[in-house]
């Protein structure tokens, strides 16, 4: 088992609904455990042409059996299951799905980098991360994620209040 960590985002439908249902159906998954879950953080869409709705972000910690390419292929399976229909940029989204980290792995292949290639520049990922796995080490900076979180405006990153 690996301990991977993943970013969840929606703004389409009942945001909350869909996340927290999306967490227990990965745990249902054999071969994940779901270990820790941050809280929710409500954020404005990031540099999109058109006018969207706030977004609802959270991270996961999760222990995987599976590969990278396979907890990938898990995540994109699980995004569909929740009505996810377009992987354009920027676009909308009922759920998005992130691999982050897997454990301590450098990982840049055409359909998977690991670490999150934009990972340490979003507020957005690095305040729900930093909440749950504030010493976790990024493996390319070599920094904590509570360090890393220290070098970005978190202004637009908002507690969620259901």
């Amino acid at each position: 088992m690996v301990d991977c960590a993943i970013a969840l985002g929606s703004n389409q439908g009942n945001s909350l609904e869909i996340l927290t249902k999306s967490l227990s159906a990965l745990n249902q998954i054999p071969g994940i455990i779901l270990k820790a879950t941050s809280s929710w953080y409500q954020t404005e869409p990031l540099g999109t042409p058109q006018s969207q709705p706030d977004y609802l972000n959270g991270c996961a910690l999760l222990s995987a059996r599976q590969t990278p390419e396979e907890l990938l292929n898990v995540l994109q399976a699980t995004e569909i299951q929740f009505g996810r229909t377009n992987k354009g940029a920027l676009q909308p989204r009922t759920l998005d799905l992130d691999l982050l980290l897997y454990g301590d792995l450098i990982l840049n292949t055409p359909n998977l980098t690991i670490p999150h290639p934009r990972m340490i520049e979003r507020a957005f990922v690095l305040v729900p991360l930093a909440e749950i796995a504030p010493d976790w080490i990024e493996p390319k900076s070599k920094a904590k994620i509570a360090r890393l979180l220290r070098n970005v405006d978190t202004s637009g990153v908002k507690p969620y209040i259901v």
